[in-house]
């Protein structure tokens, strides 16, 4: 049977799945706990993969080369910029940048390049629910507020988050196909960012995020043409 790997990143979110498929095999990894799970008659690997960009490229290498999947998928939450995004939008990352990364003494950009990644979602067929397609930026901080005009006008895109881009950059290393759906759970904007002190409100968003993402699995893997 194809293996399919299913990477969750913040303990927020990781909980909220714990709590939804409320698992009896959780095991313990390297860098946090794992269980399967059966959707839509597939066995799917669960993995909490930790927060930040250290522990995402460390937990997606060591599932690929654990449970040798022939599908990557990250469910999670992202920041959205005011303006350019709604909360409960969930994004399909077509590409991922990692903006945090500051290069002095040679070509930045080239630095940008060097860790930016395309996935490429031919294999995909058409998605079960309404995305919004486009790029994510990750770095290992929440989005400031000052940044977030600057981020949109380069790069494009209308959410961020601290680990995607890490995934990305993984499994394309290994020529695997990769999934990542964000849904949108605050704003953040020229006036600051709405859950910034308000953790409360991030934590019941994250669960009707991680809920929905979860619902809507079943479905995603039906159009995967790689299963």
């Amino acid at each position: 049977m194809n293996t399919i790997v299913v990477i969750i990143s913040a303990n927020a979110e990781w909980r909220n799945v714990k709590a939804h498929c409320q698992p009896h095999n959780v095991a313990q990894g390297p860098y946090g706990e794992w269980f399967h799970w059966p959707v839509a008659g597939r066995m799917v690997v669960f993995v909490h993969g930790g927060w930040g960009k250290i522990a995402a490229a460390a937990s997606a290498q060591y599932a690929i080369e654990r449970w040798k999947p022939v599908l990557l998928i990250n469910l999670g939450t992202c920041g959205g910029f005011a303006g350019a995004i709604q909360p409960g939008e969930v994004v399909l990352a077509e590409r991922t940048v990692v903006y945090d990364i500051i290069e002095q003494m040679g070509d930045p950009e080239e630095a940008l390049s060097h860790y930016a990644t395309a996935l490429d979602l031919s294999w995909l067929g058409d998605p079960p629910q309404a995305v919004r397609r486009g790029l994510l930026v990750s770095a290992d901080r929440d989005l400031l507020a000052e940044q977030v005009s600057e981020l949109h006008a380069r790069y494009g895109g209308a959410a961020g988050d601290w680990e995607s881009g890490a995934i990305a950059w993984v499994a394309a290393r290994h020529q695997l196909r990769c999934l990542i759906l964000r849904g949108v759970t605050d704003l953040v904007g020229e006036e600051g960012g709405e859950a910034y002190g308000a953790l409360t409100l991030f934590h019941d968003r994250t669960h009707q995020v991680m809920v929905d993402l979860l619902d809507m699995l079943p479905a995603w893997l039906d159009c995967a043409g790689c299963l």
